[in-house]
């Protein structure tokens, strides 16, 4: 079994994920403590921005680093199927 590759910006991608989701359970004490559904909602938004984000960037990440300059029929599959989810 290979290990999966580490590249240079996961740490930050965590970090950034780490922030989503302290953010998140911000929104979720909000929700229980009955605040105003317009301040729920923008904050919602901006936890879906920041994971959006964070998605973005692996993908790229993957993009860059990941698939092989050659681009044999693998490696633009790979790119077909991983960019569905940008």
């Amino acid at each position: 079994m290979t290990t999966p590759p580490v590249h240079a910006t996961h740490p930050a991608l965590v970090a950034r994920l780490k922030r989503a989701d302290g953010h998140l359970r911000a929104v979720i004490e909000m929700i229980e403590a009955g605040k105003p559904c317009l301040e729920i909602a923008q904050q919602m938004q901006a936890v879906e921005k920041a994971v959006t984000n964070a998605k973005r960037a692996l993908i790229h990440d993957h993009m860059d680093h990941c698939l092989e300059a050659e681009n044999s029929e693998d490696d633009r599959a790979e790119l077909r199927t991983i960019a569905r989810y940008l």
